[in-house]
Order: C-alpha cells, then structure tokens, then sequence
C-alpha cells in the first residue's frame, strides 16, 4: 500500500500549540470584527442553573454557536424562545476546550431594534476613521487630581454611587457638578452643555479674564461622565457624534462610565478611559485617602529618619573634630616643638654642608700638583710615541739591512720582476749611494 509522503513544514514556518493557536485565532477575530453584531433565528436555547445562556442563530446559510453569560442576560427584556429572530451584540471569539466559533453576547433585542445597532456600527466605524479612537490621543487621569467634574443627571442613581464612592475614598476632593438629563431627545445637547461648563471652569485656572461665575481656586483635573445602565434607546444619547467630538475636544481626562460593563457606547470609545460603572468610574479618578495618609506617614517616617541619620552624622564628625582639636595651648606647644625640632634639623643640615664643601675643596687642592704634571707631560709622552712610529718608517732603516731601492731610467719604482727586461737599465739605490745596473735576463717565479 502507498502512503503519500506528509509535507513538512518550511524551516521559517512556526508550529503552533493547539491552544496557542486557538488563543491566536481568537485575539485576531477580536481585533478585526469586534465589536459585532449578527441577526438570526435562536435555536436550541438553554439557561443554565449559573444563570448562563447558550444558544446557536441560524439562517438558511449558517449557523452561529453563542454564549450570554448571566450578568447579560439579566438585562434581557423579553424570553428568548426558538425561532425568534433576534439581533445579537457581543465579541466573536473561540470556545479553546473545543476550538469551536463562539459568539459572546452582550446584549440582545428583538430584530425590530437593529436599525438602531447598524447606526451604531456605522457611526463607531466613522469615527474610528478619523482617529478618535486612537490610543494615541488618550491621556491617563492624573494620580492625584485637585478637582473632579461630574456631568449625569441629577435624579440619577449613578450620582449617588459617584458620591458616595468619592466620599469614600476621598473626602477632601472637591466635585464640580454640572445636571444634565442622560435620555431623551435633548439629552445630548443637555450633555454638551454640562461638559462645555466644565471645559471652562477647568481652562479657567487663576484667569482675570474669566468670568465671575467661574474664578476659583480648585482646578478640575478629570471629568466624569456617568449614567447607569439600560436598552439600546435609552443608552442612545451616549452614541450622538457631536457629544464624542465635545468629549475628545475635553482639555482634561475625560472618565465616561455608561451602563454596566457589558455596554458599549461612542463615548465610551472616545474617552480618555472607560470604566464598567459609575462607581469604578469614580474609583479610577481618585486614590483612596486612606492610602494617601498612609503614602504621608510613610514618608514623614523616612524623612523622619533621613534627618535624624543626618544629625548623628554631623554629631559624630563634631565629635572627630574636637578630638582632633584638643586644647588650643597643648596644641601650640606641640607646634612650637615641631619647629624647635626643624630648627635644629636646619642649623645641623647648614654645617654638615659647609664641612662637606671645605674637604672636598681640601681634596682639590692635594690633587691639583699631580694633575698639572699629568697635565703637562702627556704632551711630552704623545710626541715621543709619534716620534718612535716616524722613525720606524724611515727607509733608511731598510737600506741599512741590505736592501735596495730599484728605479726604472724615468724615476717609477721597479717593484716586480715582470716590469722589466734584458737591456733595460736601473738605478739602484743603496745606504750609501746609487749603482747603474743593467738587466741581463729576466727570471720570473713559477706560480
């Protein structure tokens, strides 16, 4: 039997877990389709005892498994039953245990409110165009704001949670109120308004010029803008694209808290941040007084301690100065002996000098004769010497041994027998006189 040779994978080709690449799967659905809305038929619906829904949307091209966990479907304002076409709101993601597609609900209505969520979709992906979305743009609420502003309404339940969690953590932080109805027809304009009176106050810092109404002290660090939670209509006023262009126009960190954490509105993508509800809304904005006190006390300590070490410092270095003082006149006495002592050391050091000078000038002295006579007779010694070596060289000396001096008739010396022949005649010189001579053969040597 044949079995067809399994390809192997490139050597630049990465081999994935199953769960890594499920979890790869997931992140990349996420950043391409999410936030998503998908309409269908319900099929096979079921609630768990945890409250959790699981169901599937189908058409005649597809089906959808979905999951709506509890805190979701408690905002639910109708019974999910089989065959309702409905319109569903959530994340698409991947179930890893069986790598199946899984859609996340997050909310959903009855197939009559998608006009609604397509509205939706299409402004957030206008918006998103242009770049208010950006994490770019988004700027972290200060750690330790000097003043805080809320825009919700004034009957809302948010604003007592927003209160109530301010006071908690941070009593001594001054709130700057502006009402402004949540829903309804004018909510957003009411909302701008109340955000705008705010920009002013937070621009207004020390200013002459500002007006009345608005000189203060405080300053407004961060702005809250919160409601608490409901359907697609009643959120709507958070989707209006002149109130999420006043949020990113905001001259300070805006903090939007909308709904509960499974809602998603404009505002809550063009804010600085976005918290869940109004109340982490208002616990991301401050830190809790008790942690600032406790910040307080722990560097009042360390500064505590940073002075103290200082001073046993500087005590134990006045210590080691006044024992290297000791009293002034032991001092002055020890000074005194000191230049006795270099006193002595200096009139000892002048006379062994000068004795030192005066022997070896006695020793110049004794040698001066004997160096003058040396001086004198070298001269004497050398021409001796050259007188010997001249008079060696005399050829006087020569003659007198017996030798004799041949010179051809024109005076050239006759120093090898081959320069002459028979007839020629020479001179000879002896010690004391010449010969005429006259070559009779000449007898060269062999070799």
């Amino acid at each position: 039997m044949f079995f067809p040779e399994a390809e192997t994978p490139a050597p630049s080709q990465p081999v994935w877990a199953v769960g890594a690449l499920c979890r790869a799967v997931a992140e990349a659905l996420g950043e391409h389709f999410n936030p998503v809305a998908v309409r269908g038929e319900i099929s096979g619906f079921t609630r768990a005892a945890s409250g959790h829904c699981y169901f599937s949307l189908k058409d005649e091209a597809g089906q959808l498994r979905c999951a709506m966990f509890s805190r979701a479907a408690q905002q639910l304002d109708f019974n999910p039953r089989e065959g309702d076409l409905v319109q569903a709101r959530g994340r698409l993601t991947v179930y890893e245990p069986r790598g199946d597609l899984q859609l996340v609900v997050q909310f959903l209505a009855r197939a009559g409110q998608g006009a609604l969520f397509e509205q939706f979709l299409r402004r957030k992906e206008k918006l998103q165009t242009e770049g208010l979305f950006d994490a770019a743009r988004k700027r972290a609420p200060p750690a330790m704001p000097r003043g805080i502003g809320l825009v919700t309404s004034p009957h809302a339940a948010a604003l007592h949670d927003v209160l109530t969690a301010l006071a908690r953590r941070a009593p001594h932080l001054p709130v700057w109120f502006a009402p402004a109805p949540v829903q309804g027809e004018g909510a957003p304009a009411a909302l701008i308004a109340a955000l705008q009176k705010l920009y002013r106050i937070a621009q207004a810092e020390h200013s002459q010029k500002a007006d009345s109404v608005y000189k203060t002290e405080a300053r407004i660090d961060a702005i809250l803008l919160v409601r608490g939670g409901g359907s697609i209509e009643d959120l709507w006023a958070f989707n209006d694209e002149p109130l999420a262009r006043a949020i990113a126009a905001s001259p300070v960190p805006v903090i939007v808290g909308v709904g509960h954490e499974t809602d998603f509105t404009i505002a809550d993508f063009v804010a600085d941040l976005r918290a869940p509800t109004p109340t982490a809304a208002a616990e991301l904005a401050s830190l809790p007084r008790d942690a600032l006190l406790a910040e307080l006390q722990l560097r009042r300590e360390r500064m505590a301690r940073a002075v103290q070490d200082m001073l046993d410092a500087q005590a134990q270095r006045l210590d080691g100065a006044q024992q290297r003082l000791g009293r002034p006149s032991a001092r002055l006495a020890g000074q005194r002996r000191l230049l006795d002592h270099l006193h002595q050391r200096l009139a000892h050091g002048a006379q062994l000098r000068r004795e030192r000078a005066l022997a070896h000038l006695a020793r110049l002295q004794a040698a001066w004769p004997r160096a003058m006579r040396q001086a004198l007779d070298a001269p004497s010694e050398r021409l001796t010497r050259a007188g010997l070596r001249l008079s060696l060289l005399n050829p006087q000396l020569a003659l007198a041994r017996g030798y004799a001096w041949l010179s051809q008739p024109d005076g050239r010396p006759l120093t090898r027998a081959a320069q002459a022949h028979p007839g020629q005649p020479l001179t000879a010189q002896l010690t004391d006189g010449t010969l005429a001579l006259a070559v009779e053969r000449v007898n060269l040597q062999e070799g």
